[in-house]
């Protein structure tokens, strides 16, 4: 069988919209410490490959309503470094958009954390596409833009020939002979691109792990070729299992045509299970959810203007084919209601079904409010038992469409927990996930090899070749 790599994208608040508001949830970021604790904590017994956390560099009322776990968050690098010092093996992936960090600032803390916590950190390289992240950088979002992707090729070049500043044995720290660093053995970094300029070297030891870790995300024409270049891990959203092999192959074809070994990247999904004791229960824990939703239909009076537009009725009603403005968001879609909708309208009452078991001639039917959530809330949701999530995981591993799988929770602690003592151990029964940690850094958990200085490969490979 395929192992899966299995890691945890964290969201405190839960990532589903209405998850802060699900019963027990945790809603206060103010109390973001705990929550992450527990959730590491709880993530290495089960034993996850790794803890993703994600970033936005900037806030708004929209957020409250499109995604509230973006509103205020703990920065990721800061979250990796204090859960390097509770945790012992599990891998710890902190974003960083290329578009506004400075990459010396970057390599140093990314070095750092990685030291701190024996090897076990990543980053995930995004992009700004954002005109308020802009905006608190000081930087003209139209030509950021423009440049997001060259400059995000030399952001991590640069990030490589910092970290490799020092050669591994480049401290001697002889108190004998008083010698402490051998100069010959520390790099200037000298990098003149076009968008960044640095000296080096970086005050830093080599990292742990040679290089830490690349994860990048997208499905755009560039995202898709960085990620082929230049990650380890790409992560990508799909809405299906046909797309999935179609977007793996794709990216393997491009890491080929770069001349890497297409093998060593591997392609994980995001995904959203809601998990329960019975079918059942998971499909109540959906119902739940998607009535905690608020659609722009709340407010007699309006929505508040930063509210999200596709959140409607008037949205709604163009993607099913039918007039549904003025109507109450909480009428039951009937059978002669569902009839009279478009193909695009029929799949959403099927999805709507399969989630929450809501059927149009079914004791309890969806109401309008289901299929507007169904329609907006933008994730890969599966939901079932353990057992039943676990075997779809398995599916989709053994039939080359992923590589694994970064897992969202909607509900925090309740749904993590769920997935990290309930579906994993389905997992390790199967025979796609290991009972134990495989190696000590988080390279090893991804069947990484640790990567030959940037400023000294050759010259090492050809002493090796030499000697043999």
């Amino acid at each position: 069988m395929t192992r899966l790599i299995i890691g945890a994208m964290v969201r405190a608040i839960g990532a589903y919209p209405s998850g802060w508001r699900y019963p027990g949830a945790h809603r206060d970021p103010r109390g973001d410490a705990a929550v992450l604790r527990r959730a590491a904590e709880v993530a290495e017994r089960a034993r996850l490959d790794f803890l993703f956390f994600g970033d936005w560099l900037a806030t708004g009322h929209d957020l409250e309503y499109r995604d509230p776990h973006l509103v205020a968050r703990v920065d990721p690098l800061s979250a990796i470094t204090y859960l390097a010092g509770v945790t012992e093996r599990i891998g710890l992936v902190a974003t960083v958009n290329t578009t506004y960090a400075d990459p010396f600032t970057v390599a140093r803390a990314s070095a750092s954390a990685d030291l701190l916590s024996g090897g076990r950190a990543a980053l995930n390289l995004v992009t700004g596409s954002d005109a308020r992240s802009a905006a608190n950088h000081g930087v003209d979002f139209t030509h950021a833009s423009t440049v997001r992707y060259d400059r995000a090729v030399e952001f991590q070049e640069v990030l490589r020939r910092l970290w490799d500043s020092f050669d591994d044995d480049a401290i001697v720290a002889d108190a004998v002979t008083g010698v402490f660093l051998d100069p010959d053995r520390l790099h200037a970094t000298a990098f003149h691109g076009e968008h960044l300029r640095v000296a080096g070297p970086l005050n830093a030891v080599r990292p742990v792990q040679g290089h830490l870790p690349i994860l990048h995300a997208g499905l755009s024409p560039s995202s898709k070729l960085f990620a082929a270049q230049h990650a380890d891990l790409a992560l990508v959203a799909v809405s299906g299992h046909d797309q999935a092999i179609a977007v793996r192959e794709e990216l393997r074809s491009l890491a080929f045509e770069s001349g890497r070994d297409d093998r060593t990247l591997k392609v994980i999904a995001p995904v959203l299970p809601i998990i329960g004791e019975t079918r059942e229960h998971a499909q109540a824990i959906a119902d739940e959810l998607s009535e905690l939703v608020q659609i722009a239909e709340d407010w007699p009076g309006g929505a508040p203007p930063a509210f999200p537009a596709a959140r409607s009725l008037a949205q709604l009603s163009t993607l099913v084919g039918v007039d549904l403005t003025g109507l109450s968001p909480d009428r039951a879609v009937t059978p002669a209601l569902a009839s009279s909708f478009s193909d695009a309208g029929q799949l959403l009452v099927e999805i709507v079904a399969e989630r929450t078991g809501r059927a149009p001639s079914g004791d309890r039917p969806p109401t309008l409010r289901h299929l507007v959530v169904a329609a907006s809330v933008n994730a890969s949701i599966v939901v079932g038992t353990a057992a039943e999530i676990a075997a779809e995981f398995a599916g989709w591993g053994e039939s080359g469409a992923v590589d694994g799988f970064n897992v969202l929770s909607a509900v925090q602690p309740a749904q993590f927990e769920a997935f990290a003592l309930g579906v994993v151990p389905e997992l390790q029964r199967l025979g796609v996930f290991p009972h134990a940690y495989e190696g000590e850094t988080l390279r090893e958990h991804l069947g990484l090899e640790r990567p030959a200085n940037v400023h000294t490969g050759d010259r090492a490979r050809l002493e090796e070749r030499l000697l043999r």
